[in-house]
């Protein structure tokens, strides 16, 4: 929608804005309070007065929302709004970091100043400076964990704002979103803020999946709160009778959270049967609650048959975040599993507002232990200013989504891991020491393997050994990104001393070769091994992995160089044929076209996704593999759209393709004599592609089986799927891809 405000009509809106700012506010603000966040509004009014947004708005609305983002969702200080309200004076304006500690004393300043250091590099378009820059952003945490907090506010509004944007820039911006932000909102407890960056993140980064799910939830919303009432109504009865003060609500999972159950079940959108949870929220005080949630629970149990597999109990041992709940999944009206959220009003403040909300019910001194151990652990995988960015985001991501388990130690001391850590990780999370000579441990009193993975409610010994040290396999198993760092750490340095010697044994060979060491010709040797730096070359020199043979490969070739030079210029021939139904096929497609320009270059299908012609696609520019192919919905697309912008390189399929691709389907069904022949007879005569393999099983009259076909492109894939679903029996067919 175009802006289209007047000057004075604008004064009020700012005025509106402001007003709204204040009035409605998770805290209560003193007139001193007040005063000094008007004294912050007036200044960033005055210093923003020349700057417009994209959108065309007075650059004033951005701080407000972020303020208002920061008082109303996030329930920050008055520090805090007064921060988010001055966050970007620095950064864009005349004022500097010494005039905001004289007019707001030094905690606003060090705020400001760490939100203004976190933007320096979010231009640059180098991959390793970008990751730098997370970690950059993620050492802030160490000074004062309200930057973060304000930054998450921050991206939260742009991503809001983003319409007026470019495509490029939607796409970047919401791959870093998805990539770093919502999974560090997550890890703070601000779920309903994590739960929108995901979504906005998917509606930028996948517009058309996201419509299409937006428009199935609005179809279905009626529906959904005729079944929360008729829910509702059987246990209101027994919880009035009880005297609770309660209200229930319906929580419906998010756009984000549905698409990726879709991915990573292989379901469709009516396969999915959570698609909403009811929250029983009740009053209670702190010595009560946790015996007034397990009373609510015998209520609901009462009424509806629960499932015992499916109870997670987050009062009696809460989350890291802070997270506490009671969890039930029971079988509700209509023969629907139905999840059941059983929490105090405390509890839901502290789910929906994270820490904040945690200092509201503890004494103006105590300090939350949790949060200063969530950001001790943080300050420790910090600890490795050498290590390299990239691997160090990615390490540190691992830590942020994972779900946890709790074990204990040998003294009956309770550890919190992320799901899937093993004793190795335990070890790590003891003492680094104990880590660095673990060689296996007592497990529940039995002895088990370094490798084996723990449960929640395990007793956990580590066995230690002076001659144990971690070599390259331990990276295999661990999860824990302090495990990670440890070991990186210890393997680098051993890495380093053969690297040195085989420095040496190269300078040496190369002169017997009549060739000098130098940078250019390190750089070719590189390239040519698919190393990625020269510390890997030197030290596959020193293991002896690279032996003479292929030194005296890589001369030979290298005298060829300026052939291979032009290589990847080279455009494809776009000559090959194949007979094909037209009336089979909806789309043809002749090939992939590159950029602005819609070059045809040489590309390689990545194996992560495998693509074939049809799919929505983009080029992602490799350092020794030339251009590889990516679909947009590819697991590892986020990854690389936020981290390697600038590699990306739009692709698109163009007309009438003659070449073959091979496809997988996996199909289930109830088995019925001649259903394989069915089958079989619909993908060879009427879809007129190969068979490549077919591997059918059948048990108590329920088959599954994996067809791999050939087609000419996704058009033909998708009418093959539904030809074979339209056969008596078939309840799914959809696409896999072996990794």
């Amino acid at each position: 929608m175009a802006y289209n405000l007047s000057s004075e009509e604008e004064n009020k809106e700012i005025a509106r804005r402001y007003k709204d700012l204040l009035k409605g506010a998770y805290q209560t603000f003193t007139s001193a309070d007040k005063k000094e966040i008007r004294k912050a509004f007036d200044i960033s009014l005055e210093a923003h007065s020349n700057q417009r947004r994209k959108t065309g708005e007075p650059y004033i609305f951005h701080p407000i929302a972020v303020a208002k983002i920061v008082a109303y969702e996030i329930g920050l200080d008055t520090t805090s709004i007064i921060a988010a309200l001055l966050h970007d004076v620095v950064e864009d304006t005349e004022y500097t970091i010494e005039d905001i500690e004289r007019l707001f004393g030094e905690n606003v300043a060090r705020i400001v100043n760490g939100l203004t250091k976190i933007s320096h590099l979010k231009k640059d378009k180098n991959s390793s400076i970008q990751a730098e820059n997370f970690r950059k952003m993620l050492l802030t945490l160490s000074d004062d964990v309200r930057v973060i907090l304000i930054k998450i506010a921050d991206r939260l509004h742009n991503m809001q704002t983003m319409d007026a944007m470019p495509a490029d820039k939607q796409i970047k911006i919401a791959s870093e979103t998805l990539y770093i932000y919502a999974p560090l909102a997550h890890r703070l407890g601000l779920y309903n803020i994590k739960s929108e960056l995901e979504n906005l993140g998917l509606k930028y980064t996948e517009p058309e999946v996201y419509n299409d799910i937006a428009e199935k939830i609005t179809q279905s919303t009626e529906e959904q709160n005729k079944y929360i009432e008729s829910f509702s109504n059987i246990i209101k009865e027994s919880l009035d009778k009880e005297g609770f003060k309660y209200y229930i609500k319906g929580r419906r999972k998010s756009i984000y959270s549905i698409r990726k159950k879709m991915l990573t079940q292989g379901v469709t959108y009516d396969e999915i049967y959570d698609k909403f949870a009811i929250r029983i929220i009740y009053q209670s005080t702190l010595k009560n609650e946790k015996f007034d949630a397990w009373k609510i629970y015998s209520i609901v149990t009462d009424n509806f048959i629960p499932n015992p597999s499916r109870l997670r109990d987050w009062i009696s041992q809460p989350k890291s975040t802070g997270y506490e709940s009671l969890h039930i999944t029971v079988m509700g009206p209509k023969g629907k599993w139905v999840e059941v959220q059983i929490r105090s009003e405390r509890m839901n403040e502290i789910a929906e507002k994270g820490y904040a909300a945690h200092y509201k019910y503890k004494n103006q001194n105590e300090r939350d232990s949790g949060l200063d151990d969530w950001l001790n652990r943080i300050k420790e995988s910090l600890e490795n200013p050498d290590g390299n960015a990239i691997d160090f985001v990615e390490d540190f991501k691992l830590n942020l989504y994972a779900k946890e388990i709790f074990v204990f130690t040998p003294d009956g001391d309770l550890k919190a891991l992320p799901k899937n850590a093993t004793a190795l990780d335990f070890a790590f999370a003891i003492h680094t020491q104990v880590g660095m000579h673990c060689r296996g441990a007592k497990i529940n009193g039995k002895l088990k393997p370094i490798s084996h993975q723990l449960k929640s409610g395990d007793q956990v010994e580590i066995i230690t050994s002076k001659n144990q040290k971690p070599n390259i396999g331990w990276l295999d198993f661990v999860v824990t990104a302090r495990a990670r760092t440890r070991i990186k750490n210890i393997l680098k340095e051993d890495q380093k001393k053969i690297a040195e010697e085989g420095k040496e044994v190269l300078t040496r060979k190369l002169r017997h070769l009549k060739i000098k060491l130098s940078e250019k010709v390190i750089n070719e040797l590189v390239s040519y091994f698919k190393l990625k730096t020269s510390l890997d070359l030197f030290y596959r020199m020193g293991n002896g992995s690279i032996d003479n043979n292929q030194l005296k490969d890589f001369i030979s070739k290298r005298n060829n160089a300026f052939v291979s030079f032009f290589k990847n210029r080279i455009k494809r021939n776009p000559n090959k044929s194949a007979t094909i139904d037209n009336e089979e096929i909806i789309d043809k497609y002749d090939s992939l076209v590159f950029g602005k320009e819609e070059e045809q270059l040489d590309y390689k299908t990545s194996p992560c996704c495998s693509p074939i012609p049809g799919d929505k696609v983009f080029g992602f520019i490799t350092i020794n593999d030339g251009i590889k192919i990516h679909k947009k919905d590819c697991p590892n697309a986020i990854s690389l759209q936020s981290n390697y912008a600038y590699r990306i390189i739009k692709a698109k399929w163009i007309d009438s393709t003659k070449q073959e691709f091979k496809a997988i389907l996996k199909i289930y069904g109830a088995d019925h004599v001649g259903m394989v022949n069915e089958i079989t007879q619909i993908i060879s005569k009427n879809m007129n592609v190969n068979i490549h393999g077919l591997n059918i099983s059948g048990h108590d009259g329920i088959f599954e089986g994996d067809i791999t076909v050939s087609v000419q492109n996704q058009s033909q894939l998708q009418k093959l799927s539904d030809s074979i679903k339209k056969i008596e029996g078939i309840d799914t067919v959809k696409r896999i891809y072996k990794h």
